[in-house]
């Protein structure tokens, strides 16, 4: 998943950089943008991985469940309840590294273009800082990625034989399989949750007459983040039954399409959505304790 942020799914902003509500003589409100507050990119690294650990491994279960829902073996198969946090090491080696990777990115981004930029281009910008993130996030996240699901698909192995098995079998950049599917994954649901996140601040800023505070914002990125993550679960599912298999299957040597398409004949929309349910769970969840964790260690690091 992003580190929901992603699949792990994803980002915030500053209060600085928030749009911040003022009233006028007349009494109507009316929102500004704030005087902008560029982030050290060394306090959002830290407090990208930080964020991005504490997710994954209080939430890895449920990561767990849904990569076993969405196997073409099918959740029993793959070891249904059992060895739940199979597969954590991979998850925790490269937490921290992709998602300081992608808020570095995300923030460096915004800071270069937000000076330039009106309220109603607002989004765009954070939606380019979001994609852009992405791809830089997920050069980390894809091999630790794939290592984690073939684990968590196969908990009687260990993510130190799987990551062998991967690079004897299928050479390095084997364990780069699904980074084109990954990106794909992810770019449209940033391009979905930022928008629909930073709206949601406006809106209960405006309501309120002052800025959102960090619980604020992260209920925002909750609501965002599940909305988001429904709808793009079949990238989702394509993803996973691509980093799942072997060399020489079709959800290998096909693109995402090819493997949508083939889903949806042979298990129709039920396919396409299967593990909608702990996935929409993990990332709502996921981006409330992000988010507050991302903001606390804001304030926290000098």
């Amino acid at each position: 998943m992003s580190a929901p942020w992603q699949e792990p799914v994803s980002s915030v902003s500053s209060a600085s950089s928030l749009p911040r509500v003022s009233v006028t003589v007349s009494g109507e409100r009316e929102c500004e943008r704030g005087a902008m507050q560029l982030r050290d990119p060394r306090k959002s690294f830290v407090a990208g991985g930080v964020a991005g650990i504490c997710v994954d491994l209080i939430l890895f279960p449920l990561d767990t469940i849904k990569t076993r829902l969405q196997s073409s073996q099918g959740f029993s198969k793959t070891g249904g309840f059992r060895g739940i946090y199979a597969g954590v090491p991979s998850a925790a080696i490269g937490s921290f590294p992709s998602a300081a990777a992608f808020f570095v990115s995300y923030e460096c981004i915004k800071s270069a273009l937000e000076p330039h930029s009106s309220p109603k281009t607002a989004p765009l910008v954070q939606m380019v800082g979001a994609s852009v993130g992405e791809v830089v996030g997920c050069l980390i996240r894809v091999p630790t990625e794939l290592v984690k699901q073939r684990t968590q698909a196969c908990p009687t192995s260990s993510s130190y034989k799987i990551f062998l098995e991967t690079v004897k079998q299928e050479g390095f950049f084997g364990l780069y399989r699904g980074y084109g599917s990954t990106v794909l994954r992810e770019i449209p649901f940033s391009l979905i949750q930022l928008p629909l996140w930073e709206s949601l601040k406006v809106l209960w800023s405006r309501k309120q007459n002052h800025v959102v505070n960090s619980w604020q914002s992260a209920v925002c990125g909750a609501f965002a983040g599940g909305v988001a993550g429904a709808i793009t679960t079949p990238l989702d599912v394509a993803k996973t039954r691509i980093m799942l298999a072997r060399a020489g299957t079709t959800a290998v040597d096909g693109n995402v399409l090819v493997v949508l398409r083939n889903i949806w004949k042979v298990e129709g929309i039920s396919g396409l959505f299967s593990g909608i349910i702990p996935r929409v769970t993990w990332l709502c969840t996921g981006a409330f304790i992000f988010l507050g964790v991302y903001e606390k260690m804001q304030t926290l690091l000098v």
